[in-house]
């Protein structure tokens, strides 16, 4: 299935949420509302090509990295996250990374979502080179095309459930407040939470907040999925919950980049990359699992 582009950011990096996840982006694209995606009407169904592409997906990676070094200036002195970090994601796929705290998981995943800018090396996502754009033109780039899901759920404690869900749409004004209420109901209605949602976050388990939180990761339809450690800090029913869920998604065409430490969660999807100390292992492809056909994975030499 084609790949599909949304249009706000979900959530950002711990510590990053407030200031960019939350920042009115305005109208950004002109969309189609449409009725055919699934059993959930007023979703938004775009161009293939991402924002500010530069390219078509006519390879089918949805995600294309290539020798991506990331350095950093440490107390202690220089230090090196990622070492010429290559890794292709088709479009559709459902890809776990498992690795060591220190790694380089987290600092993948912020080359992925754009939070952060490689030091060499190209990151060009949805046929977008990201670090061809400027920070308000990377920040437009995550709004339609990312949707993030965090260990600790990141929903803002003084508005409802259903409030969060709607945030990302009201800062993209793409949708009447009609509409976004509707919309929001039906994302609650297919993560099991429509009775939760005039509630506050904190009056629900965390469980329901994480589910709340990917279905506000889908407010605006995004194409790319990138969830850190979502099963983290739940118990092993709801932690299946999740990921069953995340199962349908990438069935409904989504593509889904999952860190996790959760070995068993992990062989269940398409393919595992594997991170040591900055660098890809290997991609295993799981036969039987969910997602697309096996892409390049480049290991360094």
């Amino acid at each position: 299935m084609a790949a599909r582009v949304g249009f706000e950011p979900t959530g950002l990096a711990p510590g990053a949420f407030q200031e960019r996840c939350l920042k009115p982006l305005g109208h950004l694209a002109a969309a189609e509302h449409t009725s055919d995606i699934g059993r959930f009407p007023g979703i938004v169904r775009c161009v293939i090509r991402a924002p500010f592409a530069d390219r078509a997906l006519a390879d089918g990676h949805l995600i294309d990295l290539r020798a991506v070094d990331k350095d950093y200036v440490t107390d202690a002195g220089p230090f090196r996250a990622l070492k010429s970090v290559s890794l292709q994601v088709d479009a559709g796929e459902f890809i776990a990374v498992v690795g060591r705290s220190g790694s380089g998981k987290s600092t993948l995943m912020n080359m992925i979502t754009g939070i952060d800018r490689p030091t060499s090396g190209s990151v060009v996502i949805g046929g977008t080179n990201l670090s061809a754009l400027s920070e308000s033109r990377v920040a437009q780039w995550r709004g339609r095309t990312v949707g993030v899901i965090f260990q600790f759920f990141q929903l803002l404690p003084t508005l409802t459930v259903i409030e969060n869900v709607m945030l990302p749409m009201d800062f993209a004004s793409l949708w009447t407040p009609r509409e976004r209420q509707q919309r929001a109901m039906h994302l609650l209605e297919l993560v099991g939470l429509a009775d939760q949602a005039k509630k506050l976050p904190m009056s629900t388990s965390g469980g329901q907040q994480q589910r709340a939180a990917i279905a506000r990761s889908l407010a605006n339809d995004p194409p790319l999925i990138v969830a850190d450690e979502p099963t983290g800090n739940l118990d092993s029913v709801t932690a299946e919950e999740v990921f069953t869920l995340f199962r349908r998604l990438v069935d409904e065409g989504r593509t889904i980049v999952m860190v996790t430490h959760d070995h068993d969660l992990a062989a269940r999807t398409r393919r595992t990359v594997h991170m040591v100390d900055g660098e890809i292992l290997d991609g295993t492809l799981v036969d039987g699992a969910v997602g697309g056909t096996p892409p390049e994975v480049v290991a360094p030499a």
